[in-house]
């Protein structure tokens, strides 16, 4: 079982490198608007292959592998590539200033190389990248029912570079569902058929169609797509047999320490920094109405064990989570509180908890006692979340944003939990890197993920 999307990110990145490649030939080039010789090219990409490494990092970060932002982009391509190229430079810069082991002092063709490299790169994925042929639209059915996949067609009906156009969906309590396949696939010349493997009257009648597969016919798994390109698990699969599957606690006993080794020394590193700020945000939270600077609340820590962690004051003061019979507090966000919790600065306190054990680095963020209870009673399987240790920085939170904060949300909270239980089922280093640099860059340009 394939999806449609994963050979376009592979064939990006190994276009980006080759674009990398020749935009430095070509800056070499116009720096004296003359051949540049062998030896002088090789010595300057000897140099600057390291920084490729790094510079694929940045488009990782930037989202410009990823299947969702690849087809669902909202900004510009030109734009991200021209912000990811001058971080890329001033990375490069920074590299050649402080590591002077090269022999060289490529100053004079950074900014060339900034318009080149942008040129190449945008030229390589606007116009050489489609001329492949990986990105054609080609016909599409959709085998299945539901919310999910109702979802589904949406999103890829309103795609911009969705690789698929979906002409016709087959309902599964069809009687002949076969033969209506099989007509779309001989009639509309359908390439892709998604369906829905997880109903038994889809899998049922499937057998009888996998000799499509020898003309080039392609099997994808709705709810696996929905996954890649949603980055949610759908609510309507988990049970049992899903969590035995996908979040087992043993599949992890390598990464659980390595993990652990990384959250102390980015707790030390951030915790470290972070004491460069506590003083003016003391100062400012004692001039708005001088109460007190820390607080500190119980949350629900993993295996629903309770952690106490501590944070700069944001409110009128502390409820301690003791919300009154609406499901809210009474309190107010203070003027520099707004602030603190727009940067994320009132969690800065939270690094020390994190060398401590009682947070990780990434997780799924913390929630208050009482509405955990209410929630493991509205919610199903809510309290698999908690099977890991909560974390600073979380797929949730990068993703969505309507996460109710200081009031009980039983449907943002399903929602939410949606992501959760993604990151529970695909964690890995990997992915708590991305996260990381993801929220890193979310927080120093203000951007969505």
């Amino acid at each position: 079982m394939t999806t449609a999307f994963r050979a376009r990110p592979l064939v990006l990145f190994v276009g980006d490198v080759c674009a990398f490649v020749f935009a430095l030939w070509a800056s070499l080039f116009f720096r004296t608007f003359s051949a540049p010789s062998w030896e002088l090219f090789t010595s300057h990409l000897s140099a600057f292959s390291f920084l490729f490494l790094l510079w694929i990092g940045v488009f990782i970060v930037a989202g410009l592998y990823e299947s969702r932002s690849i087809i669902f982009a909202r900004r510009a391509l030109s734009v991200t590539l021209l912000v990811g190229q001058t971080i890329n430079v001033t990375i490069a810069a920074l590299f050649f200033f402080f590591i002077p082991l090269f022999g060289i002092a490529p100053k004079t063709i950074l900014f060339i190389y900034l318009v080149t490299s942008f040129l190449f790169v945008l030229v390589w994925r606007v116009f050489i990248f489609p001329w492949l042929g990986i990105q054609k639209i080609e016909n599409a059915i959709v085998v299945g029912e539901g919310r999910e996949v109702n979802e589904l067609l949406v999103a890829l009906n309103n795609a911009p570079r969705a690789p698929t156009r979906v002409v016709a969906t087959i309902k599964p309590s069809d009687p002949s569902v076969a033969a209506l396949v099989t007509r779309a696939i001989d009639g509309q010349g359908v390439r892709f058929v998604i369906a829905d493997l997880d109903d038994s009257r889809v899998s049922r009648v499937f057998p009888e169609l996998y000799n499509f597969i020898s003309r080039g016919v392609r099997f994808v798994d709705a709810l696996t797509l929905y996954e890649e390109i949603y980055g949610r698990v759908p609510l309507s699969q988990i049970d049992e047999q899903w969590l035995a599957r996908n979040v087992s606690r043993y599949m992890h006993t390598l990464y659980d320490p390595v993990k652990r080794g990384m959250d102390i020394v980015g707790g030390l590193v951030g915790s470290s920094v972070s004491l460069l700020f506590y003083p003016f945000i003391i100062l400012a939270i004692k001039l708005d109405d001088g109460g007190p600077a820390f607080i500190t609340q119980d949350r629900v820590g993993q295996d629903n064990e309770p952690v106490r962690i501590h944070k700069f004051r944001t409110m009128s003061g502390n409820d301690h989570g003791k919300y009154g019979p609406g499901g809210s507090t009474v309190l107010t966000v203070t003027r520099v509180g707004r602030f603190l919790r727009a940067s994320r600065l009132d969690e800065l306190p939270q690094f020390w908890d994190v060398v401590k054990g009682k947070l990780s680095l990434v997780g799924p963020r913390l929630e208050l006692p009482s509405l955990v209870e209410q929630y493991e009673k509205q919610i199903p399987y809510y309290g698999v979340r908690n099977l890991i240790k909560p974390g600073l920085f979380g797929w949730a939170q990068l993703y969505y944003h309507g996460d109710p904060h200081h009031a009980a949300d039983v449907e943002a909270t399903k929602m939410k939990l949606s992501y959760d239980l993604y990151y529970l089922k695909h964690r890995s280093l990997v992915l708590d890197i991305l996260i990381t640099f993801k929220t890193i860059r979310r927080l120093l340009i203000k951007s969505n993920a």
